[in-house]
């Protein structure tokens, strides 16, 4: 059997840390067998090395490898793609095809991205799966293939079976065995080793001399997140190798390549950040939606209180405070009386409002309906008559200064006085 290191040479891979070691000595260990494997990892740590070790190291060497990125086909053409099609068995199917299932026989063949599969195409994987039987589309013809397959996914495969995206059976036939590779930000040791590597590479293919880091760029180097893992780490080498003219690369420098510098977990913290800003808005909705409800309930209060008091000037006064405070609204409406009949009804109005007696004080209110019962009132109608009578005595029979003094036209206070035969 292989060692690890050898194979490593053999493939390229850099690194030494145990996780990855342990990854690629499973990888030599099924390599002999036909059993199935899914490699899981996150997005660019390499996971497509797992494949090629594993068939380059068992019986299929000499057969066919297809690798075949499942996220990239679209899924009108994916069964066409894997299992082949028939002459006319859709629109522009103008001949037979052959499938890469057809093609691998006797081979490997690597699915990537197999999370990424449609429900229907699934179960004819399943189906080669169990017992190497697939049909063409368009055809009913069962073939045999015997291919050794291969899954890689970055997809959390339990969260999508719960979610049925993806079979739970399906799941359970490709990983027989799971590798998986860790991310590079588990991998400190590794990442400078890899930094050099592919600044040696980049060096080689655009005839430069190679770039390397001081002292504080190798730690910021280590201790940056790598969402991207090793893709982003080969991609800011490139990059650097290009722009920079000075060899000799310092923190400062390195510092402007790296995206999100000021947090470890971008992701994970704008995510957080989102929900936080969410749980902010319900809290001031419920705080708006419980103060209108305790001004509805002071509305009903006053209106009650003012109501028993007989002022009906200071309810429409204080209700109208209320209203405009709940809705927001600040400004008073300018109401304009084109009417004449509209405008003596609300001088009428007036002079009944002047004429209601005060509300008892907050000192009395427990007495209030006593007192009332004690005290000789009258009629809303004597009262207006009253106020009438007395403005007139003090202005001596002068209607317009009477009328001014008690806030109605002059032609509103003359209908009152045949009204009321004075």
């Amino acid at each position: 059997m292989e060692s690890v290191q050898a194979t490593k040479q053999r493939f390229g891979i850099i690194g030494n840390d145990p996780k990855l070691n342990r990854a690629i000595e499973k990888a030599i260990q099924v390599a002999p067998t036909d059993i199935s494997v899914l490699v899981t990892g996150e997005s660019g740590v390499g996971k497509e090395s797992i494949p090629k070790i594993i068939h380059s190291l068992s019986h299929r060497k000499h057969g066919k490898y297809i690798a075949v990125n499942c996220g990239a086909i679209p899924e009108g053409t994916i069964d066409s793609e894997l299992f082949g099609h028939e002459k006319g068995a859709f629109t522009g199917a103008t001949q037979t095809r052959s499938g890469y299932f057809e093609v691998a026989d006797g081979g490997t063949i690597f699915l990537d991205e197999v999370g990424e599969l449609p429900l229907t195409t699934q179960v004819r994987l399943l189906r080669v799966l169990e017992n190497g039987e697939f049909i063409k589309v368009g055809s009913s013809k069962v073939q045999k293939t015997d291919v050794r397959i291969v899954a890689a996914t970055n997809v959390n495969m339990f969260e999508a079976i719960k979610k049925e995206k993806f079979r739970e059976d399906l799941y359970y036939r490709l990983s027989t065995v799971e590798i998986n590779l860790p991310p590079l930000r588990e991998r400190k040791e590794d990442i400078h080793l890899l930094f050099r590597k592919f600044a040696s590479d980049f060096a080689t293919k655009y005839k430069m001399p190679t770039i390397r880091l001081d002292e504080e760029a190798t730690t910021l180097l280590e201790q940056y997140h790598w969402s991207g893992n090793i893709r982003q780490l080969r991609n800011i080498a490139e990059q650097i190798s290009v722009l920079e003219q000075t060899r000799v690369i310092t923190g400062k420098s390195l510092h402007g390549y790296l995206p999100n510098m000021g947090s470890n977990l971008p992701a994970v913290i704008s995510s957080s950040k989102k929900d936080s800003d969410f749980s902010n808005e319900r809290e001031i909705l419920y705080k708006v939606l419980f103060d209108m409800k305790n001004d509805l309930n002071d509305l009903k209060k006053l209106t009650m209180e003012l109501m028993q008091s007989g002022n009906s000037k200071q309810v429409q006064k204080e209700n109208e405070g209320l209203i405009r405070k709940i809705y927001g609204d600040d400004e008073e409406e300018d109401v304009s009386y084109e009417d004449s009949q509209e405008e003596e009804a609300r001088e009428i109005l007036q002079i009944q409002a002047a004429a209601t007696p005060t509300p008892p004080t907050t000192e009395d209110k427990y007495h209030f309906a006593e007192e009332i019962e004690e005290e000789e009132t009258l009629s809303l109608q004597d009262k207006e008559l009253e106020l009438i009578k007395k403005s007139l005595e003090r202005h001596r029979g002068k209607r317009k200064a009477a009328a001014d003094e008690l806030g109605i036209s002059e032609r509103t206070l003359y209908r009152k006085i045949k009204q009321y035969d004075l």
